[in-house]
C-alpha cells in the first residue's frame, strides 16, 4: 500500500497488464464503494491498482490503510471478468483515421487488412482516465502495436479511435493527444448531463464494427438528436 501525499492511498494487485489482476482491482474498488465511508472523495481502479482519495481532515492515512486491509479481496466471477459487451461502430481511415496508412505500413499490411485486424478481437476496458470517459482498451494485436506519435496533435476530435503500443482507446471529447488515429466513432463516450455520463466502465468489453460513411452520418444525426 502506497501513500500519495496526505490525501490518497494506492493498493497494488500486480505489476503487469493482466485481465485477472485488473478484475481483482475493479472488484476491490467496488467493495470499497459499498462501504459508503464518509470522507472518501473518489475510488479509482486502474490496470493493476486502486487509488482511494480521502479527506485528510476526516481520515489519517494509517487508520484508513488499516480499514482497507480488513476488507475482503475476492476472486471475481466470469461475468465480472468480461462485463457488458459494447459494439462500437467505427469509420476507419480518411479524415477520420488520418494515421491508418502509417499504421498499416508499420504492420506490413494493407489498410483494409489493418482495419480487419483491429476489429477482429474483443478488447477489455481496463480503466478510464486522461479525460472523463476515456477508455484504455487492450490488448491490441502485437502487429498493430505502433508507438505514440513523436509530436502530439493539439486537437483530436471527439470520437477518434487511436492506438498507442498495445492499447487502443476512444477520445470522448476534443483534446490534445498523441495516439495514432485509425478511425472515428459517432457514438458518444461521455454525456455530462446524464446520471451515468460514461458509456463504458472498467471491466466491460468492446468490439469495433467497421461502418461506411452513410451509416456514420446517420448515427451521428441520431446521436445529436439523443442529446437534444
Amino acid at each position: 500500500m502506497l501513500l500519495l501525499g496526505d490525501s490518497a492511498l494506492t493498493i497494488e494487485f500486480g505489476n503487469e497488464i493482466d485481465q485477472k489482476i485488473n478484475a481483482r482491482a475493479i472488484a476491490f474498488a467496488e467493495t470499497i464503494v459499498r462501504q459508503r465511508w464518509n470522507g472518501i472523495h473518489d475510488i479509482v481502479p486502474t490496470y493493476r491498482s486502486v487509488t482511494v482519495h480521502f479527506d485528510p481532515l476526516q481520515w489519517d492515512s494509517a487508520t484508513l490503510a488499516k480499514r482497507l486491509k480488513t476488507l475482503p479481496r475476492r476472486e471475481p466471477g466470469r461475468a465480472e471478468l468480461h462485463g457488458i459487451l459494447h459494439e462500437i461502430p467505427v469509420l476507419y481511415g480518411g479524415e477520420w483515421g488520418p494515421d491508418l496508412e502509417e499504421i498499416a505500413t508499420f504492420a506490413g499490411l494493407q489498410p483494409a487488412e489493418a482495419i480487419a485486424l483491429h476489429a477482429s478481437i474483443y478488447y477489455r476496458v481496463y480503466m478510464l482516465g486522461f479525460s472523463p470517459g476515456f477508455p484504455y482498451l487492450g490488448l491490441v494485436p502485437e502487429r498493430l502495436a505502433i508507438p505514440r506519435r513523436a509530436t502530439p496533435r493539439t486537437k483530436v476530435p471527439a470520437g477518434s479511435v487511436g492506438i498507442a503500443d498495445r492499447q487502443t482507446g476512444i477520445y470522448p471529447t476534443a483534446t490534445p493527444g498523441g495516439w495514432q488515429l485509425i478511425g472515428r466513432t459517432p457514438v458518444a463516450m461521455y454525456r455530462k448531463t446524464r446520471s451515468n455520463p460514461c458509456l463504458l466502465k472498467p471491466g466491460d468489453s468492446v468490439r469495433f464494427k467497421p461502418i461506411a460513411q452513410d451509416e456514420f452520418d446517420h448515427l451521428s444525426r441520431e446521436g445529436r438528436h439523443d442529446n437534444d
